[in-house]
């Protein structure tokens, strides 16, 4: 089987969520995983630290190494890629987790929250690729993974939340351009979506989602395992889904994944 032992991954936004279920299913496998994330202690509203992470690493059979870090900062990227090429001698894969949301029209987007998205979501992703790519383009099989959709101009996700649409798209356009300049250098740079909304935090940030409709963060990390243990030439630039990514290794019971598998599912935004 397809395995992550022995490879280092950098994760942002990995403290809880999506990101620790990637980072978790890494682990499994026996690889180094890097959590990124501002989250350094405990907040009773939102459980998981990069500290408590690190310690699930450890105890899912992976090296687990926390790293404080706001993505908005250039030098505290900087000290997150450099610290597991010391602590592990390289880096071979960068999961661009991180993002801010706010699901508000033009006239309730403060710019302060504004600004917040357009910082995290597609500069903090170029950011962390930018001072991750040098060390990626030494590993054997590199690879950039974003958590963004596939690009759509489709008024109907513009309309309701401008703000946060663009930030998001320019994670799937900063996808798109580095696939184009560094693909053809052997390094997989892709962008991963759910097909449906996925029970997390997050959720907290879109009224009317009900949560046995949701699927589990369980199927993005399985899906993004399947992802990264591809071989990285000539595999970029691509805009896949958790459940087609899981069809094509061969997946067929999607019901595991479901919150209450006998409720409808509810679809994810931009699809």
């Amino acid at each position: 089987m397809p395995s992550l032992s022995g490879k280092t991954l950098l994760i942002t936004g990995a403290s809880r969520g999506i990101g620790l279920a990637i980072a978790l299913r890494a682990a499994r496998d026996g690889a180094n995983v890097a959590i990124a994330a501002k989250s350094s202690v405990p907040n009773p509203k939102l459980p998981g630290t990069i500290h408590s992470a690190a310690a699930a690493v450890d105890e899912a059979g992976g090296q687990g190494l926390a790293i404080k870090c706001d993505i908005r900062e250039e030098a505290e990227v900087e000290a997150a890629v450099a610290a597991p090429v010391e602590r592990f001698g390289g880096l071979d894969i960068l999961v661009n987790n991180a993002s801010a949301i706010w699901l508000k029209g033009a006239l309730d987007t403060p710019m302060k929250r504004f600004d917040l998205m357009s910082q995290v979501n597609s500069r903090g992703s170029f950011l962390c690729a930018q001072k991750a790519l040098p060390h990626l383009l030494k590993s054997a099989n590199p690879h950039i993974l974003t958590l963004a959709p596939p690009p759509n101009l489709d008024p109907k996700w513009w309309g309701p939340h401008t703000g946060y649409t663009l930030a998001k798209m320019g994670m799937s356009f900063v996808t798109l351009g580095l696939a184009a300049e560094f693909g053809p250098q052997g390094v997989a740079v892709n962008a991963l979506w759910p097909k449906t909304v996925i029970a997390t935090d997050a959720l907290n940030m879109i009224p009317g989602i009900d949560v046995s409709g949701c699927r589990t963060p369980a199927i993005v990390a399985d899906a993004a395992h399947a992802v990264l243990c591809r071989e990285a030439r000539g595999f970029h630039g691509r805009f896949l889904i958790d459940e087609d990514v899981l069809r094509e290794a061969g997946e067929t019971d999607f019901a595991r994944y479901a919150v209450d598998p006998s409720k409808p599912l509810s679809p994810d935004l931009f699809l």
